[in-house]
């Protein structure tokens, strides 16, 4: 089976580290810290330039929940155009509505504007109410992919529910396992699911290299990175699979 392994990009240096240890797409995030939001121009720009690999940025203005205002959809909507300006590969969008269920009118609108671009849909699958009615207006409405912990913190603790959706999407869209996915549990994740495509962050914290720290600020200044040793790991134990 070909398998493929996507890695968050929070930096420029994660992403160029993530395609050297063999990862096929990079979703492109900014903002570790609220789970991912869209990155900015320059860095979408120099991605595409240092990277041979599949590229998705994440369309998300903010963090929080996956509701968003006119101004905010607009703001997605210029962004998706920026990343076929700059030539990305896809992009990562996820809408709902107050009451838990897929916003199909305007994930279509997004999907009709990033064409012939490919489209994930992210992890706002997780805050669903109903995920296999979510499944199907996600197919519905031009996916190719949905990016998902099987609605648990994490996907081995949605491992069950993560199978039934790949058995009911029967091959008519792409389920990706993500969250708390390492080189530990990928074989596990692997054979559980059936699923071929996994996301992971691989992240470690980096300590700053700054001589001086004004100690007053109590803060430690740690940057996020990828693991690149892990992702070799993860991508050696998915061809043993």
């Amino acid at each position: 089976m070909n398998v493929k392994l996507e890695v968050i990009g929070f930096t420029i240096e994660s992403c160029i580290l993530a395609q050297a240890a063999g990862a096929h797409r990079i979703e492109l995030c900014d903002n570790p810290g609220e789970g991912g939001t869209t990155p900015s121009y320059g860095f979408i720009e120099a991605a595409r330039e240092k990277l041979q690999i599949a590229l998705y940025p994440i369309i998300r203005p903010r963090g929080g929940d996956f509701l968003y205002t006119n101004v905010e959809f607009d703001l997605m909507k210029t962004d998706i155009k920026i990343c076929k300006e700059l030539g990305c590969n896809g992009v990562v969008i996820g809408v709902l509505k107050t009451d838990g269920t897929v916003d199909k009118e305007r994930c279509r609108q997004l999907v009709d504007l990033a064409n012939p671009l490919g489209v994930t849909f992210h992890r706002a699958f997780d805050r669903v109410a109903d995920a296999a009615q979510a499944l199907e207006d996600i197919i519905e409405v031009g996916c190719e992919r949905i990016l998902t912990s099987g609605l648990h913190p994490t996907a081995i603790a949605g491992v069950d529910t993560i199978a039934k959706l790949i058995k009911q999407a029967d091959d008519r869209i792409i389920i990706m396992p993500g969250s708390g996915v390492r080189s530990d549990n990928i074989i596990e994740l692997a054979e559980k699911t059936g699923a071929f495509e996994f996301h992971t962050s691989a992240r470690v914290n980096v300590d700053s290299k700054m001589n001086y720290i004004n100690d007053a600020m109590k803060e430690t200044l740690k940057s996020v990175t990828v693991d690149e040793q892990e992702i070799k790991n993860i991508m050696a134990n998915l061809k043993r699979s």
